[in-house]
Order: C-alpha cells, then sequence, then structure tokens
C-alpha cells in the first residue's frame, strides 16, 4: 500500500513539473512572438536603409541580397545633420536636467512639505496632465515670441523645464521613504534643501533614470515644437532635419531609414544603459503600492 502511495505521488510530481515546464516554454514562444511583432518596424526600418533606391518599392523580401551602405554616408551629406544632433544634444541636454532637479525638488516639497493648499495645488497640476497638449501650443508660442526667444535653444526648452508627470512621479515616489531619516537629519541641523540634496537625491536613481529616460524620448523625438518655434534651418533638431527627405512629389525612403536608424542608436543606447534602474523603479513603486 505504501508503495502504491509512493508511486502515485511521484507520478502526480512528474506530471505538475511535466506541466510547469509546458507553461514555461508556451510563456516563451508567446513573449517571443509578441517580440518579433514589436520588432519587424526596426527591421523593416534598417533593411530598407540597406537597399537601393530603385528596390524600395518593388522588392517582396525584406531582407536585400545587397547591402548599400552608402545610403548612410549621402543622408548624412544631404543636409548638415552634425549641426542638428549638436541642436537636439542641446536641447535634450537642458530639458532633461532641468526636469530631473524642478521635479525632484517639487516632488520633494509635495511629499514632505506642509503648506497652505498644498492638495490643492497638486490636484491642479495633476489635471494639467489631462489637457491635449495641442492646447498649450499656441500660449506657449506667443510667451516665447514675447520674450523674444524664437529660433533660439532657451525657446526649445523653456516650456519644459518641468512636467506634472514628473513631480507626480517623485512625489509618489518620496512619500514610501522613512520619515526617519528626515528627522535624523533636521535634529542634525541640515536644511530642508540640504535633506533633498544629499539625502532623497542620492537615494532616488531608479526613481532619476525613469523620468531621465521618458524625458529623453520625449525630447529627442520632439517634432511638433521645434517646427513651430524654428524658422531658421541653423536650428533646426534632428527630428527636422530628417523631414527633408519627405519632399512634395515623394520620399525618399531609403535615404529617410537610413537618418531615422541613425537618430534612434542614441534612445536605444540610453535604455539599454539604464535598464535596470528603470526596471528597478517599476519593481520598487510596485511593492510601495
Amino acid at each position: 500500500m505504501k508503495k502504491l502511495v509512493l508511486s502515485q505521488m511521484i507520478v502526480r510530481n512528474l506530471l505538475d513539473r511535466i506541466a510547469h515546464i509546458m507553461q514555461r516554454i508556451l510563456l516563451h514562444v508567446f513573449l517571443m512572438a509578441f517580440g518579433f511583432v514589436m520588432l519587424m518596424p526596426f527591421l523593416w526600418m534598417v533593411t530598407t536603409s540597406l537597399k537601393p533606391r530603385e528596390l524600395v518599392r518593388s522588392a517582396p523580401h525584406l531582407i536585400p541580397t545587397h547591402f548599400h551602405w552608402q545610403n548612410y554616408v549621402i543622408a548624412l551629406n544631404a543636409a548638415p545633420f552634425g549641426k542638428y544632433y549638436l541642436n537636439t544634444i542641446i536641447v535634450v541636454l537642458g530639458i532633461v536636467i532641468s526636469q530631473l532637479l524642478l521635479s525632484s525638488l517639487a516632488g520633494y516639497a509635495f511629499a514632505r512639505l506642509r503648506f497652505p493648499g498644498k492638495n490643492i495645488i497638486f490636484l491642479i497640476l495633476l489635471s494639467t496632465m489631462m489637457m491635449p497638449y495641442y492646447i498649450t501650443l499656441i500660449p506657449s508660442y506667443l510667451i516665447i515670441r514675447t520674450l523674444g526667444l524664437v529660433n533660439t535653444h532657451l525657446g526649445l526648452i523653456l516650456p519644459f523645464l518641468v512636467s506634472a508627470f514628473g513631480i507626480f512621479l517623485f512625489r509618489q515616489y518620496y512619500i514610501g521613504f522613512p520619515k526617519d531619516l528626515e528627522d535624523k537629519a533636521l535634529i542634525d541641523g541640515c536644511s530642508r534643501l540640504q535633506i533633498w540634496l544629499y539625502i532623497y537625491l542620492p537615494l532616488s536613481k531608479p526613481c532619476l533614470a525613469a523620468l531621465g529616460t521618458f524625458a529623453f524620448l520625449f525630447a529627442w523625438n520632439s517634432f511638433l515644437w521645434p517646427l513651430v518655434i524654428t524658422t531658421d534651418p541653423d536650428m533646426w533638431t534632428i527630428q527636422l532635419g530628417l523631414a527633408m527627405f519627405s519632399g512634395k512629389y515623394g520620399t525618399e525612403w531609403t535615404y529617410l531609414m537610413a537618418g531615422t536608424t541613425i537618430s534612434v542608436i542614441p534612445a536605444i543606447a540610453l535604455f539599454m544603459i539604464f535598464q535596470k534602474y528603470y526596471i528597478k523603479h517599476l519593481a520598487l513603486s510596485a511593492r510601495l503600492r
């Protein structure tokens, strides 16, 4: 009888293990298929950038038989992309650094300080996230024009110095910090600004990486605001530079995809570098909830 029970337990454990392995296999197959679908547009972009111009519309295959690397050289020489990249880097650095510092400082104020109307101000701030970006486009342009900042780097940066999303992100992140850290620092004579600078800011690397990634992608891929605020080609960003390949009578798809491939490399590199901090922030936020 004991042998029968033991054999049944062994069979049951074996079946459970087989079922678990099958579930993991099916999950990995699904994730691989989903990842391939997500990767297809990027793969099409890269392969199109390596095709001859005459085969872009007629070739039915995805992978070209001959790789034309000179498409990248032609695309980079078609316009002063070095200047476009420099303008984009200046704008991106200004937006990312200012959003990280100002959003973190405001998030600390909403999370730890007490002042009249704090909750009402925070609700009003959150309500701005529900407003479409296009509503603020014309008022922002009128303000920038009044300040005389059209066709300037500061004009491209100023409307995005801080974001309601960033303030909300840091506020929720700082609420989960133990209050003992702040109390001990106050006893030691630290000011609120010193507490934020020397305690909260160094401990918020995952949140900084997450918001920095979002701000970088937004600023790097921004097209509408640079199009509105710049009339001088010397102030164009990389996204406006890529638009020159789309003409009135057609689009140079090979050169456009070559320039686009080059433009997405910094975004991919940034995500790969800060991926662990981004995932750590998501995991920590889930535990705090």
